[in-house]
């Protein structure tokens, strides 16, 4: 995927469940759009130059992903949640 596309806001519902995540430091099971499948510690949500990011500690990596290419994503108190664009 380009990182200069077009960023798309996700859901409001589905930020504040991501929000969530980090303020409880919960570990993620993460689907992205492009196949990659990841579990990871939310750590933060960061937004830059408009677009929007989820900060996660990965094995001691801290990586950042756009809100926009996260297909789903799983924990316990939420279930899986699938992304959606807002509208």
């Amino acid at each position: 995927m380009l990182t200069n596309e077009a960023y798309k806001p996700i859901n409001c519902d589905d930020y504040d469940n991501l929000e969530l995540a980090c303020q409880n430091s919960w570990m993620l099971v993460l689907e992205l759009k492009n196949g990659e499948k990841l579990k990871a510690k939310a750590t933060d949500m960061v937004s830059r130059k408009n677009v929007e990011y989820l900060a996660i500690d990965l094995s001691g990596e801290v990586r950042e992903l756009r809100l926009d290419h996260i297909a789903s994503f799983s924990h316990p108190e939420l279930g899986t949640v699938v992304v959606s664009e807002s509208d």
